[in-house]
């Protein structure tokens, strides 16, 4: 058996994953100006439609590929656009996969969106695609994102040093975190838990 994506629609009460569409591409690039929130993102913000529209294109290559599960994060309520997240780094046969390229624009940042995401993607990940073990990983200065992974319950692995070239050919260092499938159960509590605060 390997690890089984039949990726869908997750709903929530704050916020709405949809798999990504080239449609989504202009609610994107309108909430993904601000370059300070992709300061840790390997690039920076969209400089414009192209640009975004481009993104699309390759998170859905990447996706046709079986490389990447990209959503669009959508307002449950107004159906606005929110951000982005994506499974990447799938490796099928070990049941494992990370969760990452996350963003949310100005609007739903300090907001339960990203924990509801989190908790959705989550979910979907154990419970229906079978995974022993889910990654997450960020910048080491993006303290504001490790403190965030940490209140989610992932467990910190390490660092890997001088791991990835960042924006302006900064090395950055990457802190690896996961939650594996035993533990599961535990952090589901907690993120409903966080959810109802």
């Amino acid at each position: 058996m390997t690890l089984q994506l039949q990726p869908r629609r997750l709903t929530g009460r704050h916020v709405v994953l949809e798999p990504m569409t080239a449609e989504h591409a202009p609610g994107l690039y309108a909430i993904g100006r601000e370059a300070g929130d992709w300061a840790y993102l390997p690039r920076p913000c969209f400089a414009d439609l192209d640009d975004a529209t481009a993104w699309v294109n390759q998170a859905l290559e990447a996706s046709s590929r079986g490389e990447q599960v990209a959503y669009t994060l959508l307002d449950a309520t107004t159906g606005a656009p929110l951000g982005s997240s994506r499974y990447l780094n799938i490796r099928a046969r070990d049941h494992g996969l990370e969760i990452g390229w996350t963003w949310l624009g100005k609007a739903a940042q300090r907001t339960p969106v990203n924990t509801e995401a989190k908790l959705l993607l989550l979910r979907q990940a154990f419970e229906d695609f079978g995974a022993y073990r889910v990654e997450l990983k960020t910048d080491a200065r993006n303290q504001r994102s490790q403190a965030a992974i940490a209140r989610i319950g992932g467990t910190k692995e390490g660092v890997f040093r001088r791991h990835m070239i960042a924006q302006g050919g900064f090395v950055r260092d990457t802190v690896y975190y996961s939650i594996v499938d035993s533990e599961w159960p535990a952090v589901r509590q907690r993120l409903l838990a966080l959810l109802e605060r």
